[in-house]
């Protein structure tokens, strides 16, 4: 195939015409494909069905010394607090366990700044004349609008391929209404990318001139390889207390995408200090959240190894969509040199990023075949990418043959919206 842009005006329009031919004969077959969240599919739910067999007996309802199944143990169960340590690589005492969402936990500690203030804040964020939050991107939509729900003023900072445009960040940070910033520092989301430990150690000596400035540390794909073996990541909450910034981070992982999304369990991790001032507040809209459910997760995770080994058998189900994902791209838009994109071996995207001024289009397109994707513009504060470009790929979901279909009237439709832009055809 030759690249679109190689070839002459009557080219271009033969091939908007067979482009044009095939999307009519895709949109014919009146599909309902979604692909629009990174959600694990029904095989990897089946993988862990015999998770909820735990606890077996009343005698396995008690652990640490307490009846799991009354009230109590504000920052979780003990045993669940040293698992997620396990994972983390960092300390019982710096866990708090959760329900099944970090981003309830997240949002928590937000509203709680906002509200009440961080430990070393002056005041409350509310009374701030004007609070601004640094959001790498492309990025996760949800963390933006956690901020933008709050009225606070979202500053785009370019991912690199080492992470965050340090260079820009640390300028940035000098600005005492900079108050946080928000990372996926293992494979982001959507883009997969590992944060460089140059970028790692940059972050944790970072010196805000807000002091009560929150990383916030998403470690949400922290084990969560689909190709190749476990790659090991550094604890952020160590290296910033090396730092003198111990009170800086606040680091989330949960089992959304280990056992289930729906019933799993979730965890905040931050310096001892942090935990006693927000637990202070949390207790009062609960007296603990599900140890049951904390308890089934101990018993059938048991610890970091064996997490890694289920993992391994995750990643056996997800490899091949990925690879089936790449394989499209590379076979059908790669000559084309329509669109450039990551080759992620972790996560649960695949970030592409098309012809400037055509990922609207291409998804509008794609919607109009039947196949629903994120929205265009997710991955960008307030929505708006610069460029209409980045387009995130999930294909987690469907099985293998659906998705297949899918990556058909994909491709297709990054075809015929490259083509509408260089023939200028409304």
């Amino acid at each position: 195939m030759k690249a679109y842009r190689n070839m002459t005006h009557d080219e271009l329009q033969a091939q908007y015409r067979e482009v044009l031919e095939a999307y009519e004969s895709l949109k014919a077959r009146k599909m309902n494909l979604n692909m629009s969240r990174g959600k694990p599919g029904k095989e990897q739910l089946d993988l862990v069905f015999d998770m909820l067999q735990q606890p077996a007996t009343i005698e396995d309802c008690f652990m640490d010394g307490m009846d799991v199944r009354n009230y109590g143990e504000l920052n979780g169960l003990p045993s669940a607090r040293h698992l997620f340590a396990d994972i983390l690589g960092t300390r019982d005492e710096e866990v708090f366990v959760g329900g099944n969402s970090s981003l309830a936990l997240m949002f928590g500690l937000i509203s709680k700044a906002y509200t009440h203030g961080l430990l070393h804040s002056e005041r409350p964020w509310s009374r701030e004349e004007n609070v601004k939050f640094l959001c790498p991107s492309p990025g996760y939509d949800r963390h933006f609008r956690i901020s933008q729900t709050f009225g606070m003023e979202l500053i785009t900072v370019p991912m690199l391929p080492t992470g965050p445009d340090m260079d820009m960040v640390e300028q940035l940070v000098k600005d005492e209404t900079v108050k946080g910033m928000w990372c996926v520092p293992k494979y982001s989301n959507p883009d997969g990318i590992i944060y460089s430990d140059e970028t790692i150690d940059r972050i944790a000596r970072l010196k805000p001139a807000a002091p009560d400035f929150a990383l916030v540390w998403d470690n949400a794909y922290c084990v969560h390889e689909f190709e190749g073996e476990f790659i090991p990541f550094l604890d952020m909450l160590s290296l910033c207390r090396a730092q003198g910034n111990a009170d800086m981070v606040y680091e989330f992982a949960s089992t959304s995408k280990i056992t289930f999304p729906g019933a799993g369990i979730s965890c905040m991790a931050t310096s001892p200090e942090n935990l006693a001032y927000l637990t202070k507040l949390i207790g009062t809209e609960t007296i603990g959240f599900d140890k049951v459910n904390q308890l089934r997760h101990v018993l059938y995770l048991k610890d970091k190894e064996h997490t890694l080994a289920l993992m391994k058998r995750h990643a056996e189900i997800l490899g091949p969509k990925f690879r089936a994902v790449l394989d499209a791209l590379e076979k059908e838009i790669a000559p084309l040199q329509i669109a450039n994109w990551q080759r992620p071996t972790g996560g649960y995207f695949v970030s592409l990023n098309a012809m400037s001024g055509t990922a609207k289009r291409t998804l509008e397109l794609c919607k109009q075949a039947g196949l629903v994707m994120t929205n265009a513009g997710a991955t960008y504060p307030y929505g708006i990418d610069p460029q209409d470009s980045n387009i995130r790929i999930a294909p987690t979901l469907p099985p293998v043959e659906e998705l297949c279909r899918a990556l058909e009237i994909f491709c297709t439709c990054l075809k015929l919206s490259a083509l509408e832009k260089l023939l200028e055809v409304a």
